[in-house]
């Protein structure tokens, strides 16, 4: 996985302070695959950034002897990375009972979409592939702290059983076992539909949805599709998912109907064809889609302002 260029603006300056080729061999040349690493972990590219920054932050505060002790700056990165993710899972549940309606991933955009706002947003630094569709990231969703971080850092990060087992405090053989468990739950999730595919299906959704169309809607949904949505309590939205591709497409056309001068644009959601809804120049909706035989299957769609971030244009 390729790896980004420099570290925040709060820490510049203690890099600043170090020789030239740790910045850029050992040091900053991490961030990039820790955000991604994190963001797997948490599906929240905020709570990704901030774990990464806490890692460097505890780096830096490290007296220059212990620093230059450590064999591995970026095991060590990681694992403090890994760490609080770890944490930060743990105290996930509590937090999403609070949460206002359904909480989904945060959608990204592909380059062309991202803001030109600060060169470490951690946008910049994802790389799009498999692991972060929506499907793939909602499937996380479903696995225990410990099975998420054995699954993400083996089987796609490729880091060893060793390794996993000196973040996660546990042997090599649990790790091994957690990963197992967490890759029966991937399987058990039917395979995404080939992007090429995807995309023939979301353009018809999108002409379907422009005129207003609940029977080509009707057609397009699977009678048993599920739509959730994402307003975290800032955006109006529905609190519960819809089921039913009849109910979907009502509930659809019914937006259409009371957002004048709504543009649907087709753009890379998580690396897939989906939807953008943009009004007044603004995205208001970012929908990913799960399609199956050409039929939409699952619509999870993100409202919350905060999670649509890197997706407004500076």
């Amino acid at each position: 996985m390729e790896a980004a260029g420099a570290g925040a603006g709060d820490i510049a300056g203690d890099i600043a302070g170090d020789t030239a080729g740790e910045v850029a061999g050992d040091v900053a040349g991490e961030r990039g695959r820790l955000v991604n690493v994190a963001y797997r972990l948490l599906g929240s590219l905020s709570e990704a950034e901030d774990a990464v920054q806490e890692a460097y932050t505890r780096w830096y505060a490290l007296p220059r002897s212990r620093r230059d002790g450590i064999v591995s700056p970026g095991a060590w990165l990681t694992t403090v990375t890994a760490r609080r993710c770890l944490d930060v899972l743990g105290s996930a549940r509590v937090r999403r009972e609070r949460y206002v309606g359904a909480w989904l991933p945060d959608p990204l955009p592909d380059h062309a979409e991202r803001g030109r706002g600060a060169a470490t947003d951690p946008a910049d630094q994802m790389v799009l592939d498999e692991s972060v569709t929506m499907a793939f990231l909602v499937v996380l969703e479903t696995m225990t702290p410990a099975e998420r971080a054995a699954f993400v850092l083996h089987d796609v990060f490729r880091y060893s059983f060793a390794e996993i087992a000196g973040i996660l405090g546990r042997t090599p053989a649990a790790c091994k076992q957690l990963a197992a468990s967490a890759r029966r739950r991937v399987r058990d999730a039917p395979p995404p539909a080939p992007a090429a595919a995807q995309a023939d299906t979301v353009r018809r959704v999108k002409a379907a949805w422009e005129s207003k169309d609940i029977a080509a809607l009707v057609d397009l949904l699977d009678p048993a599709a599920v739509m959730t949505a994402d307003g975290g309590g800032a955006a109006r939205t529905a609190l519960r998912p819809i089921e039913g591709g009849a109910d979907i497409a009502r509930y659809m056309v019914a937006i259409a109907g009371k957002a004048p001068g709504l543009e649907l644009l087709e753009r890379s959601v998580n690396g897939m064809p989906g939807l953008v809804a943009r009004q007044a120049g603004s995205v208001t909706t970012v929908a990913a889609f799960d399609i199956a035989g050409g039929r939409v299957t699952r619509i999870w769609t993100v409202r919350n302002p905060e999670k649509l971030r890197p997706w407004s244009r500076s």
